[in-house]
């Protein structure tokens, strides 16, 4: 089976053909750990998740790797205006994510390197950039890279236009061009952050940590460093403009053989910003929704389009994987063994396979469910270790459908409610035990006004948030 996707800078769909067989090198721009992580974090970390699933389906070795940036000008800033040390700030965040992946269903990254664990690497590579003539050491002791020494910069984003007229605002008197950019940063005392290297008392600019730690972690010998670059859309230029320039530089070697990169998230149509009020926190989400609702809503809409969040879209997406959920119901406890089903594995495999065709999938998965219940409603057993085999699948590739199923139609009930409706499920109970059906029809009553609804079993009664 191809796998396609679609390449950045080339601009088009292309047959994904890895730099040695059978194996794939993944690395993903992580966060800047200063602040919680928002929506745009959320997304990328979800796209590049199903992506490494799907490969890993697929057969590859899949090596991934995601760094964090803990040496930052943003995070200097936060240590100096709170009295907080860097290190606890960087830390905190840190944790922070990882928690809040975990809670997404996001796999944790093979390799996640840090810019603080990193700074021998990065030394190693401004090094080489200025022995080949590539960078050059100003007065004041910071370094950068002379961008007209690489012919070929520009040609990642396409975007070299953009760099020349915001480099003309923002030229610093120190640059021989206006255009080049820090790979060193050198000290400048009282609030600012350094580290001694044979560079001089500094700390390393954004983009060179990347290239560094590729190098370190990732890199082939070849003509390509990696298989995949990714990130999100921003990220493009001049972040991955600049990190293609420096490996090409320093290395001799195209950085990525293939660049993906996601779209944005909008909030209600207005771009997420901090100045907006509409910075939209991965944890202020959390707390209105399970982590595996949120993530089914940001991966139903395809990875490279712009996606407006709202509560309105996000409630509809919920409601689809309500019905797989409540097709996992109908089969609890009743699947013994499991049976693969090859021709909707197939189908499955082959939409992700174009370009994580999300909209196919769905639409595959949508089938597939109406089918099973179909199934189900006919007596057809037998079709149940299937059922149980692709719901597994789906669990797998998409991760969604790992919750209990009882306890998933519970989500968003309190301890202090929770606490409650047991408590009124054990009295409507002993009231049928005693025959007390008006006691027991009115305790319905009362759970049905709170919307909880109860169904009885032979295993007792169980219950769900309408």
């Amino acid at each position: 089976m191809q796998f396609k996707i679609y390449d950045s800078v080339k601009k088009e769909k292309l047959v994904f053909e890895p730099i040695n067989k059978d194996e794939v090198r993944i690395y993903v721009c992580g966060p800047t750990v200063y602040d919680d992580s928002h929506l745009g974090h959320a997304r990328s970390a979800i796209v590049f998740d199903l992506l490494r699933r799907v490969l890993c389906e697929l057969g590859y070795k899949v090596i991934f790797a995601k760094n964090f940036t803990d040496i930052d000008d943003k995070i200097i800033n936060k240590a100096n205006s709170s009295g907080v040390s860097i290190d606890e700030i960087t830390t905190t965040y840190i944790q922070k994510y990882l928690y809040e992946m975990e809670l997404l269903g996001v796999k944790r990254a093979d390799i996640e390197p840090k810019a603080t664990e990193s700074l021998e690497s990065i030394v190693e590579m401004i090094e080489e950039l200025l022995h080949k003539g590539y960078a050059y050491k100003t007065d004041n002791g910071d370094i950068y890279l002379s961008v007209c020494k690489d012919r070929d910069y520009g040609t990642l984003s396409g975007r070299i236009a953009e760099l020349e007229a915001k480099s003309r605002i923002e030229s610093i008197e120190q640059k021989k061009d206006s255009r080049d950019f820090a790979l060193w940063k050198s000290y400048k005392g009282v609030g600012d952050i350094g580290y001694e290297s044979k560079l001089g008392k500094g700390r390393p600019g954004w983009h060179i940590e990347c290239s560094a730690m590729i190098d370190k972690h990732l890199a082939y010998s070849g003509e390509y460093a990696i298989d995949i670059h990714g990130g999100g859309a921003d990220l493009l230029f001049p972040h991955h403009e600049n990190e293609s320039s420096q490996t090409r530089c320093a290395k001799n070697q195209t950085l990525a053989k293939y660049w993906i990169h996601n779209g944005f998230v909008t909030i209600n149509n207005e771009k997420m910003s901090k100045s907006l009020g509409n910075s939209f926190f991965i944890k202020d989400a959390l707390e209105i929704h399970n982590g595996e609702v949120l993530r089914f809503y940001l991966l139903s809409t395809h990875y490279r389009a712009l996606l407006n969040y709202s509560d309105s879209d996000l409630l509809s997406s919920k409601k689809r994987l309500d019905r797989i959920y409540r097709l996992k119901k109908r089969i609890h406890g009743k699947a013994n063994t499991l049976k693969s089903d090859d021709v909707f594995k197939q189908e499955l495999l082959e939409s992700l396979s174009d370009d994580l065709n999300i909209s196919r999938v769905l639409s595959v998965v949508d089938e597939f469910v109406s089918n099973a219940n179909e199934f189900l409603d006919k007596k057809q057993n037998d079709k149940i270790p299937f059922i149980a085999s692709n719901l597994e699948l789906i669990a797998r590739l998409l991760g969604v459908g790992l919750i209990d199923c009882f306890l998933y139609f519970q989500l968003g009930v309190s301890k202090e409610e929770r606490k409650e409706i047991e408590s009124l499920i054990n009295k409507r109970m002993e009231a049928k035990k005693n025959k007390d059906f008006a006691l027991a029809d009115s305790i319905r009553d009362t759970l049905s006004n709170m919307g909880i609804s109860i169904m009885d079993s032979s295993d007792g009664c169980v219950w769900e948030k309408l």
